[in-house]
């Protein structure tokens, strides 16, 4: 009689609102020997980003400045992990004259593939995945955005690692191509229909925080319109700092959507701190 009775408390109870947990980090493991996890192994790689996302059970993953020789490695690791099914959708950074922007090797010197950009998925349901180019100077690496299509959840989650304005990179004054690579990320991540989470390094600081370039805050205002940031503060466009002091990495989300918002600051493996989101999905 208990039971039943408790099974009809439970059924009058409201639902339990859905959410997707979303997690990005530049991982710093390809060039940088600055970082701890310059060099790890694939297998080093995977279980410190699979041990950061699954604390939170994170469905998607943002990954910067990661390896395409750990795909595989990443992808078994949390299906062994979780039980569950993981895609994975990965891009390699090109050098101008179209070769790859090699990932050092390991510590053994065991190749790892180009620097990458990708999204994991959690789940069986069908993942679409898109690369989409960005603008970029001729004189260094090529970018890109990755766009997953989730149909069954209506979501699009779209991430993306941004020229950094260093003289060897976006150099010319205001980053100009770091301006354009902003406008052309916030065109594709929109989908009729679809809920959209848009991120990763994007290397400007929020519009209102005073850090940065001028340029790079104006050239960011956009995203601020048209969605809500993880670690918006309030009415202002800031949020807290998630490399040396400053905030580069982002989550944007529906307005409204964002349920809840963690830096872990405690983490040095990589001089990028994880960057967690709750966002809400339709209907929840």
């Amino acid at each position: 009689m208990v039971g039943h009775v408790l099974l009809l408390l439970a059924s009058l109870l409201p639902a339990e609102p859905a959410v997707l947990p979303v997690m990005t980090w530049n991982v710093c493991t390809g060039t940088n020997s600055a970082c701890r996890l310059y060099r790890a192994s694939t297998v080093e790689l995977a279980e410190q980003i699979g041990r950061r996302a699954l604390a939170r059970r994170t469905e998607v993953i943002f990954l910067q400045e990661f390896c395409t020789g750990a795909d595989g490695a990443l992808e078994g690791w949390l299906e062994q992990r979780t039980g569950r099914r993981w895609t994975l959708g990965s891009w390699g950074l090109t050098n101008r004259d179209g070769t790859p922007y090699a990932c050092h090797p390991d510590r053994l010197g065991r190749p790892r593939g180009a620097q990458s950009i990708a999204v994991a998925v959690a789940g069986d349901d069908p993942v679409r995945y898109e690369v989409h180019p960005l603008p970029a100077p001729p004189w260094f690496v090529k970018r890109a955005a990755i766009c997953a299509d989730l149909p069954a959840r209506k979501v699009r989650a779209c991430g993306t690692h941004l020229s950094s304005g260093a003289g060897y990179d976006d150099r010319q004054p205001g980053a100009p191509y770091r301006t354009k690579q902003l406008r052309r990320l916030l065109e594709i991540s929109a989908a009729p229909g679809y809920r959209s989470v848009v991120g990763g390094d994007l290397n400007v600081s929020p519009p209102d925080s005073g850090q940065g370039s001028a340029a790079g805050r104006r050239a960011v205002a956009p995203f601020y319109r048209q969605y809500q940031e993880c670690d918006q503060r309030g009415g202002r466009r800031t949020g807290g700092w998630t490399r040396e002091g400053k905030k580069l990495d982002y989550l944007f989300a529906p307005k409204g959507g964002v349920r809840g918002c963690h830096v872990e600051r405690d983490v040095t493996l990589s001089d990028h701190k994880p960057v967690h989101l709750r966002v809400a999905l339709p209907g929840g």
